[in-house]
Parts: structure tokens; sequence; C-alpha cells
């Protein structure tokens, strides 16, 4: 049984737990747990969603996939637990951060102060098996993360989505452009051809521009 889905996230989307996807996302992900190592942990397969509730969310990031190594993955998409050394997408996050606003590169590559802020880290998948990236895709968590989207889109206003490489960029087709604000851009991983795309795309001044702009506090990046 996948863990409860924190109190805000759950009002709105229950309807989507009485879907045949989602018993069978259910029980997939149920059966991958107890047979191989899985991440993240299972009781931080929803740790987005209980770190930034639905009222508090200002800026959506959309990733693919946990993180598929020992110690990584802990529910927020891009970030990884304290102690751990910078994968290299979310090191190169950093740099563009530190590029774009002037901040001192982090020590620490956990981004749940951001998800404090209202920033919802939100994966496309929620779980992966060890050493085994995508092989929990197509089982039911994309469409599970349309319908977060979908549904931030439809009844919050003046949202800011982060859309990095083409796989986020999809996600985009359920976002009402003219409510929210989003940006696009190449994905930040060093392997991604589109990552002159990535540096210099500023979105991180963009965003809290964007936010001040309606009244709404800025994050600290």
């Amino acid at each position: 049984m996948l863990p409860p889905l924190e109190s805000s996230w759950n009002e709105r989307l229950s309807d989507e737990f009485s879907k045949p996807y989602f018993k069978s996302l259910s029980d997939f992900v149920d059966t991958e747990y107890e047979n191989y190592t899985c991440y993240p942990p299972k009781e931080q397969i929803f740790a987005a969603f209980d770190r930034c509730s639905f009222d508090s969310v200002k800026v959506v990031i959309i990733g693919q996939d946990p993180y598929h190594g020992p110690g990584q993955a802990h529910g927020l998409c891009f970030s990884v637990n304290d102690g751990i050394k910078f994968p290299p997408s979310l090191r190169n996050i950093f740099i563009e951060i530190s590029n774009d606003t002037g901040s001192s590169l982090p020590t620490s590559g956990n981004l749940e102060r951001w998800a404090d802020q209202g920033v919802l880290l939100l994966n496309s998948v929620l779980s992966v098996r060890e050493n085994s990236a995508g092989s929990h895709s197509k089982k039911g968590w994309e469409e599970f993360t349309d319908a977060v989207i979908k549904i931030i889109s439809e009844r919050r206003e003046f949202i800011v989505f982060m859309l990095w490489g083409s796989y986020a960029k999809k996600k985009g087709k359920f976002i009402d452009r003219t409510r929210h604000c989003v940006l696009e851009s190449g994905h930040p991983s060093p392997l991604s051809a589109n990552q002159k795309l990535w540096f210099s795309c500023a979105h991180f001044s963009q965003a809290n521009k964007y936010l001040q702009k309606h009244g709404i506090l800025p994050i600290q990046w």
C-alpha cells in the first residue's frame, strides 16, 4: 500500500485513487518494494506533497524519476539527502543559481529548504528500482502527476512552472499559460544535448520577479 497523501492534496486528488490505473500502480509499487531495493524509501514517495501543501505552492519544478543510487533520493526531484555528493544535474542547477542571482554555492543538496518556501519538487515518476533508471515509468505515475499539474493549473493562479528538457516540457500541455508563468529551457544534465540552453536561462531570477509582480514573496534560492 502506498503511504497516505498529505491532507490538502488528498482532498483534491481523491478521485484519482478510485481509478483503475491507480490500483494497478499501487499493486506494482508494492510488488517492486517487496522484491527489490527501490528508491526513495517507500514512506517518502509523497514527500514533495508532505513538504509543500496545495495552498502553499508558488513554484513547480518537474523532474523525471528519482535518483536510483543508494542514499540519494528522498522524494523531492533533483534533491539529495544531506551529506550526499551533488549529482551532476544538481551541481549545474546550483551553478546557474549562483550565476543568475549572485548567491554562493550551497554546501547541502537537500532542497527541503525550497519546498518549505512553496516549491513543489515533483518528479513525473515517483519511484524507481535501484540502478535502473526509468524502471517504474509507464506504470501509472505519469497519469497521476499529470492530474497533479492539471489541478494546480485549474485551481490556483500565478504559479511558476519550470520545465527543463523535452521530458518536462511535455507536461506543459496541462498548464493554462494565461494564468501562470511557464519557464522552459534545456535540461541541466551535462549529458543533455541542450545543455547550452540551460546555462544563462535565468529561471530563478525570472521566477522571483514574476512572484513579486503578483504580490507573492520570492524564493530564497
